[in-house]
């Protein structure tokens, strides 16, 4: 054999572990056919994350308006742009440099696997013990007249001018999160959700915040409707053509009559029509489609070893070992029902490394943090509050500690979390509002993982002022039932 295993794949899911198997002296192939370190480092989280940036800090300097704030804040997106593209296009060059310290081989194109132990690579054919597929998901584009003009994830995080008013349709963490951006950067658009929640997965108290607070800042929202059409041309001179049909709307969101509401009054062309099966029609300048991702897996082979998938992916066992027993499948690709996280991802590379080396038992996971980055942030960890305010295993008390002083000083007292206890007080989960939602999240994920309990956390001392350190002191009403 040419090498004892293969990676379809050069992300998170794979890399992460591959060194580990390379330092034990096996011999790793690792095949990509775009840029080195997948979605997350070059058109995902990496990205999002610098463009995020500055409009976080600019929500964060409004709250002293009144009170300190001199002047605007405003963002320069082509330069925020150029220098998004600067460091990106550093990712793949860098990680093709750390495979090299790795001493894991590489090889550009893509991977079709024709055998169980074959994978051919344009007409070069590699034979190995093992693979593993980490082939990722990829944006959904719905089957819709006038696809064409949908733009996904990856087109709006590398756009030259944020648009004056785009449509976007979904409002999961890519539909909500330009949503924010949007709004940060007072441009205006139309939120399009096939159901009624945005942010299932989310506390859909602290969801319905957020979806507040954007449409203060001209974001609408329009729930049960179902796209069936996007057209182009549309030239629009005239700000109240912009939202047509709206008395044959069924699921309108109010704020669309309200004759108050701010709306940008500069004409653009080219624009573009998105028909609802409601009778709904929205006129906009991008339209987004932000309706999920689905499985990576066309035209890599698996019909020819017998594999089969669904748009959550390739079926694994708790190995994350496919149908075919030499065959493992890692990261988002794989189908676990644990979410697609690049925290996931890299979780699956290490564990699959110890597997790999006969040294595993099935997989377990710690509790998984995720946060929608929104702004402000929502964050959930552990048992939901959902599921604990339906039995009686739980107690979710609300912690609502934006209102004490140390954040008091930021003028901002929104900040909030819904901690989920079982009958020992051991906390088993946490939903969390909040500017820096993220590391509250993570505190809690420590909690959790160690089972500290409330005694132990009340014994401790912590940096102060911080966000961290007030929602921890306060967790001491719930030990001590105050």
């Amino acid at each position: 054999m040419d090498y004892d295993i293969i990676y379809i794949g050069s992300g998170n899911a794979s890399w992460q572990g591959a060194r580990f198997l390379r330092k034990e002296g096996l011999k790793i192939l690792i095949i990509e056919e775009s840029l080195y370190g997948g979605t997350c480092a070059n058109r995902g989280c990496n990205s999002k994350a610098l463009l995020d940036a500055p409009y976080e800090i600019k929500a964060l300097t409004d709250n002293f308006e009144g009170v300190g704030k001199s002047g605007d804040f405003k963002v320069d997106w082509p330069a925020l742009m150029a220098f998004k593209r600067k460091r990106i296009a550093n990712m793949a060059p860098f990680l093709d440099g750390k495979f090299k310290e790795y001493d894991l081989d590489v090889a550009h194109g893509k991977g079709v696997i024709l055998d169980e132990h074959t994978v051919q690579v344009g007409d070069e054919k590699f034979t190995t013990e093992k693979i593993v597929i980490a082939t990722g998901l990829k944006p959904v584009i719905p089957d819709i007249k006038g696809k064409e003009f949908l733009h996904d994830s990856t087109d709006y995080l590398d756009i030259d001018e944020l648009p004056k008013h785009a449509i976007i349709i979904g409002a999961g963490f890519v539909g909500m999160e330009f949503a924010s951006i949007l709004a940060e950067a007072g441009h205006e658009s139309d939120v399009i959700i096939r159901g009624d929640m945005a942010l299932k997965y989310f506390h859909q108290p602290y969801v319905q915040k957020v979806i507040e607070i954007l449409k203060e800042k001209n974001i609408r929202f329009h729930f049960n409707e179902q796209v069936s059409e996007v057209t182009s041309n549309v030239e629009i001179n005239d700000p109240e053509s912009r939202i047509l049909n709206v008395e044959n709307a069924q699921n309108c969101d109010d704020l669309l009559r309200d004759p108050e509401a701010k709306i940008d009054n500069a004409p653009y062309e080219n624009g573009f029509t998105v028909n609802c099966e409601s009778g709904l029609s929205l006129t906009g300048d991008y339209v987004v489609a932000a309706i999920g991702r689905t499985a990576n897996v066309e035209d890599i082979g698996l019909e020819n070893v017998g594999l089969t998938y669904t748009k959550n992916g390739i079926k694994v066992n708790g190995h994350l070992q496919t149908e075919v027993p030499n065959i493992y499948a890692s990261g988002d690709v794989a189908d676990t029902g644990v979410a697609k996280l690049v925290t996931v991802a890299i979780h699956h590379s290490k564990y699959l490394a110890k597997e790999l080396l006969g040294e595993a038992d099935e997989i377990t996971y710690p509790v998984v943090p995720a946060v929608a980055y929104t702004i402000p942030r929502i964050a959930t960890v552990g048992v939901p509050a959902y599921i604990a305010d339906e039995s009686d295993e739980y107690e979710v008390h609300t912690i609502r500690y934006g209102n004490s002083y140390s954040l008091e000083l930021k003028n901002d007292t929104t900040a909030e979390a819904k901690v989920i206890v079982d009958k020992d007080l051991q906390i088993v989960g946490a939903e969390i509002y909040a500017a820096d939602a993220e590391n509250v999240a993570n505190m809690f994920a420590f909690i959790i993982n160690k089972k500290i309990t409330l005694e132990e956390l009340d014994y401790m001392i912590y940096a102060f002022p911080s966000s961290s350190s007030v929602c921890l002191y306060k967790l001491h009403n719930i030990h001590y039932d105050l």
